[in-house]
């Protein structure tokens, strides 16, 4: 493929003309379609996808829309590829950038913020204000991919320089798609405080975020990690990826539990990432007065708060969205050095020509599917051919 002039290629990475890209049509309705490969403008490199794990997020989006946003509304019959957790290598380069190379093994983050907004400024691109304004007019500098601008379900995609992270030549391309779920639960820790060595937590719910968040929370130094769930199997998982104590809420009263096991004090901080109904109000009781929440996941309808125990108890709470302030650099560095195995919550890998089976699996947890990882090995074995 000619690239424009200031795009920088490489014989050994030829790049197509067309790529497969998965496409949403109705809820539910995912068509394998032709794509012009996309172009990188400046800070910007073209990734040659080759993992991408499957989100509940993307779940969300293919079946019901929110929180993608393109052109002002829901996703669907807009040409739209969904797909967030992708990694890759670097195929091309936009004007000025230096930061990568060719060839070069890379995850990526979901958010590029605009840069100059107020939130941008401040750090939080992950809450630009010019937040789903610019499909197919990336000029704005806003991306989200896989939310208001193409994602990942395909072979090539665009991404900024500033949402890059290097991947470890020892780390899978499997494990390598589980950064940006631990950058997640590190960032819901950031904003809880950062420094957690010697504090407890809780960590409600043993989807993926909250398994890597009991163990980002171990690697971090705190102690003790509680883990609350519904599923004796998850809640093993937690145990093996550091979680000094699991609580069945089947069996047992998680808040009673979580008072016990702390000698009646509660805990420092929790990290919510159930959904569930009632999960603001139990977490609030498990805490010890000045204790933090952090919500990680969000329910499917309107739920009811007891403002007046958070008022009364000095508790402080904090919504996140993604995976913000680089945590996923934080995060990769901690799985590059192998303290902690994210392995663990992997348990499928599919072809992306079979991506509807691999999200049939995710959706119904067929076989206990926690994560499910497609791979394109078409794109590869293309590129490969090429040559």
């Amino acid at each position: 493929m000619a690239m424009p002039d200031g795009v920088k290629t490489h014989p050994d990475y030829p790049v197509p003309e067309t790529m497969k890209a998965w496409v949403l049509g109705d809820p539910g309705q995912l068509s394998l379609v032709d794509k012009p490969v996309p172009v990188p403008r400046k800070a910007e490199v073209l990734v040659r996808i080759d993992a991408v794990a499957i989100c509940a997020t993307d779940l969300e989006i293919i079946y019901n829309g929110p929180p993608a946003l393109i052109r002002g509304g829901p996703p669907h019959n807009k040409g739209f590829t969904p797909g967030h957790e992708y990694m890759g290598t670097v195929v091309a380069l936009g004007p000025g950038v230096d930061e990568y190379r060719i060839g070069e093994r890379v995850t990526v983050e979901i958010h590029a913020g605009c840069g100059q907004c107020k939130r941008c400024r401040m750090g939080m691109y992950t809450s630009c204000h010019n937040y789903g304004k610019n499909w197919g007019d990336v000029d704005k500098g806003h991306r989200a991919n896989g939310f208001t601008t193409d994602g990942g379900f395909c072979e090539y995609q665009v991404n900024s320089v500033n949402t890059l992270i290097h991947v470890a030549d020892s780390m899978s391309d499997e494990e390598a798609t589980l950064v940006v779920t631990a950058g997640t639960s590190m960032y819901g820790l950031t904003e809880l405080g950062g420094l957690v060595a010697g504090e407890s937590v809780v960590v409600m719910g043993p989807g993926p975020i909250g398994l890597l968040g009991a163990a980002v929370a171990k690697a971090l130094g705190a102690s003790p990690v509680i883990l609350t769930g519904t599923r004796d199997n998850r809640l093993e998982m937690g145990l093996k990826l550091g979680a000094d104590h699991v609580i069945n809420v089947r069996n047992e009263d998680a808040v009673e539990a979580v008072r016990r096991l702390t000698g009646g004090r509660g805990v420092d901080y929790v990290l919510e990432c159930s959904g569930a109904t009632n999960a603001v109000n139990e977490a609030a009781r498990m805490l010890n007065r000045g204790g933090k929440i952090c919500l990680a996941a969000f329910p499917h309808e309107a739920v009811p708060v007891d403002v007046a125990y958070l008022v009364r108890n000095n508790i402080y709470l904090y919504g996140i969205r993604g995976e913000g302030k680089s945590a996923t650099h934080r995060a990769e560095a901690f799985m590059r050095e192998k303290r902690f195995d994210a392995t663990v919550i992997h348990t499928h890998t599919f072809d992306m020509t079979e991506l509807p089976e691999a999200i049939r699996y995710a959706r119904d947890r067929v076989e206990d599917a926690i994560k499910v990882v497609v791979k394109n090995r078409h794109a590869a074995a293309r590129a490969i051919a090429a040559q």
